[in-house]
């Protein structure tokens, strides 16, 4: 092990709330999901769980491990920090049919008191209809990410660590908006897929593709935290940059065309099996 890499180790400190709280999640999760077991096993399978639980571990990996001591020193680990937390983990937890088995793993008082009242208000339920709406959804996702890109938004969360976990917190939740929509998790309403979703997974992937295309070919340093911060693996920072745009470019593009040919393949099926009117015959 490099001294740079023990350096990162060693001043990595558990993050205990982070930690128990996403750790508190999994288990009102796995509670939900073996009481749902019993009536509905088929639909919350195995695959199910470890999905969700998957994505639980991974954003532990990316937000509360040594990994993000990593991120500090390498725009390239900052890049792969982002990716999760915008594909993999949104994707994972989505996968495991959140809303029901957390709702029914959550004690039985704080359902009835807080949680059950609280869905009821129609002013809620509007507005989470309202922000899963493939417009607001995409935006929230592509503005967030380009403002959180800003070189002076980039490095203010760097240089404050409260900040750099609100940057966090905005990716991953806008996220969880964008895949809601392709995803459409039980029991929200499900509907036929359609072209629009082939543009909105389209143009989410040109926004990425501009932006990691500008860090790819601009000959000079974007950001002034590396600059300021020359990291312990002594990788020159124009390097990095390069590096670090072009995983974003290509594996954040497979994120959004590997879905996109799920629904293109989806919708070609469809067609094909669509029954066509048969022919009438001519009227004397």
């Amino acid at each position: 092990m490099s001294e740079a890499v023990r350096e990162i180790f060693a001043d990595w400190r558990l993050p205990l709330w982070l930690t128990l709280s996403i750790g508190l999640t999994a288990v009102v999760y796995i509670r939900g999901w073996l009481a749902l077991r019993q009536t509905r096993r088929a639909q919350f399978s195995d695959v199910r769980l470890y999905s969700f639980l998957g994505g639980l571990s991974l954003l532990w990996l990316v937000i509360a491990s040594p990994m993000d001591g990593f991120a500090d020193a390498l725009l390239t680990a900052h890049m792969v920090e982002h990716l999760m937390l915008m594909s993999a983990i949104p994707m994972l937890l989505l996968y495991g049919l959140p809303v029901v088995p957390l709702l029914r793993g959550l004690p039985r008082p704080v359902v009835r008191w807080v949680a059950g009242p609280i869905m009821r208000i129609s002013a809620v339920r509007s507005v989470g209809h309202w922000m899963v709406t493939p417009a607001v959804s995409w935006l929230a996702m592509n503005v967030t990410y380009i403002c959180w890109h800003i070189p002076a938004a980039y490095d203010f969360a760097l240089e404050n660590e409260t900040w750099h976990g609100i940057e966090h917190l905005c990716f991953l939740f806008t996220s969880m908006l964008f895949w809601w929509y392709i995803m459409r998790p039980w029991p929200a309403e499900q509907r036929r897929d359609d072209w629009g979703v082939l543009v909105y997974l389209a143009f989410a992937d040109i926004v990425m593709t501009l932006l990691s295309a500008f860090l790819a070919f601009c000959d000079r340093p974007v950001y002034q935290f590396y600059i300021d911060h020359p990291n312990p693996f002594h990788i020159a920072v124009v390097d990095d940059q390069v590096l670090g745009a072009v995983i974003m470019w290509v594996v954040g593009s497979f994120a959004y065309l590997v879905p996109a040919m799920i629904v293109t393949l989806r919708l070609l099926r469809d067609e094909g099996h669509r029954p066509t009117s048969k022919p009438q015959p001519n009227s004397l």
